[in-house]
């Protein structure tokens, strides 16, 4: 098989949907790896569901099926995750939650896919900040913490690896378009936003062969807010 073969966490939601749809017509060879099964099933796609990423063993068991299956893995794309508005005098749980969903799922998936990604000619892993973790708000302590993490555990890792052929970077988006998004805030101007779509082609420049001079890059895909 000679197309790159990138797999995908977090694949199911809004932007892991765009980022699967814009791997597909790049002619990548794509792999999902999602918590809970899909609404509709893509025949295209390689999908192992029921995974708990913030388990290593179950990660490391993932991984090892989509390098199994396609023969090679050439990029990760950290998408899972996931978002609380939290005061930080709330609850402690929220934070350990946080911690999980952001830090300890990009942590497993990754450690797990870097003996794959090493023998790669062009290895990558993307994952996902947040522009809001650079300047925390107001109920943001739990989410920004996390993803501030992300950050710190994306420059750590692309020095550690930059006598390989892996870069690893992050975007940092702001408010993404999404149909939640749009519900619960119903009167912002959603125009401001980020399309799923244009943070994708975002992604899928740095999980490309063509972005092998970047590394350890945190990059604000922050739109018009």
């Amino acid at each position: 098989m000679s197309q790159r073969v990138v797999a995908i966490t977090g694949g199911y939601g809004a932007l892991g949907r765009a980022v699967v749809e814009a791997a597909q017509a790049r002619g990548l060879s794509v792999a999902v790896i999602g918590r809970t099964p899909p609404r509709e099933s893509n025949p295209d796609v390689f999908e192992i569901n029921g995974v708990d990423l913030t388990d290593a063993t179950q990660a490391r068991n993932a991984i090892d099926a989509v390098a199994a299956h396609y023969d090679r893995l050439d990029a990760l794309l950290n998408i899972a995750g996931g978002f609380v508005w939290s005061p930080v005098e709330g609850d402690d749980d929220e934070f350990d939650r946080m911690h999980a969903l952001n830090v300890k799922t990009t942590l497993n998936a990754s450690r797990a896919a870097l003996p794959h990604l090493k023998a790669s000619p062009e290895g990558r892993i993307v994952n996902i900040g947040a522009n809001g973790a650079i300047k925390a708000g107001h109920g943001m302590g739990a989410y920004a913490a996390s993803k501030a993490g992300v950050h710190r555990l994306t420059e750590a890792l692309a020095e550690e690896l930059k006598s390989t052929s892996v870069t690893v970077n992050a975007v940092l988006p702001s408010i993404i378009d999404t149909a939640a998004n749009r519900a619960d805030m119903p009167d912002a101007d959603p125009a401001k936003w980020v399309a799923p779509a244009d943070l994708a082609a975002v992604i899928l420049f740095l999980a490309s062969p063509e972005a092998r001079a970047v590394t350890g890059a945190l990059i604000p895909v922050t739109g018009r807010v």
